[in-house]
């Protein structure tokens, strides 16, 4: 039987320990959303700029590239676990940028999923491109798809309207990388930001939905998730992380820490879900 690494009290927010390939199989259990960010495999000995210092864009060894066909491989072999994992209903979310997002695609669609959009995720404050030979990196991106081509999905049309001044929301989304408010439990490498994973899961989930992302990290889908009132499952293979994880999730313990993010998550703030987290024991429980 799986045994969580972490699980909050209100079991809306678990955690295992181990890798997504090993674990994935071990259990039946169905989920309304996916929300995955895979290695880019950027990890190339080249250098970067971050506050102001150059440092390498190394991440680790899980993000070190290989041939076409490995990454090919790789990308086929966690996106057929995962839609294994996946409601009929259900849709799959994954970022990248050049370096991975083709080979997702590719992927996506021999699999039979139906690809919805290509969300572009322009980033407000990139880091300064310091070789000044090309244009600087200011862009990921994220597809957004469904599991079956004639299953309908969810999509929150009217709430992505409202949040956008009543307008329909375009598939370039302007918000910022991290705030250092976002890293007082650790940092991930490659963390992403709240407001992006907000806007994700309300756009694509119902309150109390199930989310699962099998590269956690430090679990920003997770935290997403429960401030927006849904339960979530992280998978990562790295200890530092889940260390992380789960400190970010006991924050949010704190009633005040939860109304202190709300408040800085535009989107919880204009739907006035400004304490979305679940109040009681869920219905359905995972089998951890």
């Amino acid at each position: 039987m799986l045994k969580a690494f972490y699980k909050s009290p209100s079991h809306d927010f678990n955690l295992l320990h181990g890798d997504c390939f090993e674990l994935l199989p071990l259990f039946n259990f169905k989920f309304d959303m996916i929300f995955a960010d895979p290695p880019y495999f950027l990890s190339n000995d080249g250098i970067s700029v971050q506050a102001g210092k150059i440092v390498s864009v190394n991440k680790g060894d899980w993000d070190k590239g290989g041939s076409k066909e490995n990454i090919d491989d790789f990308n086929n072999r966690w996106i057929k676990l995962c839609r294994e994992k996946l409601k009929d209903n259900g849709t799959i979310w994954i970022s990248g940028t050049y370096h991975n997002i083709f080979s997702v695609a590719n992927s996506l669609t021999e699999q039979g999923f139906k690809i919805l959009n290509v969300i572009t995720w322009a980033k407000t404050n990139p880091p300064p491109n310091i070789s000044c030979r090309y244009f600087t990196y200011s862009t990921e991106f994220i597809i957004w798809a469904r599991r079956s081509k004639k299953v309908p999905h969810c999509y929150n049309y009217e709430l992505m309207k409202h949040l956008n001044d009543n307008k329909q929301m375009t598939d370039m989304w302007r918000l910022p990388a991290i705030a250092p408010w976002e890293k007082s439990c650790g940092k991930h490498p490659t963390q992403k930001p709240l407001a992006l994973l907000v806007r994700i899961i309300l756009a694509s989930t119902n309150e109390n939905a199930w989310v699962l992302d099998p590269f956690a990290g430090s679990s920003t889908t997770g935290i997403a998730a429960n401030l927006a009132g849904r339960r979530y499952l992280g998978i990562e293979r790295e200890r530092e992380f889940v260390e992380i994880s789960r400190r970010r999730r006991e924050e949010l313990e704190d009633y005040n820490i939860v109304k202190e993010y709300s408040h800085k998550i535009k989107d919880l703030k204009y739907t006035g879900n400004c304490t979305g987290m679940l109040a009681e024991s869920p219905i359905e429980d995972l089998p951890l």
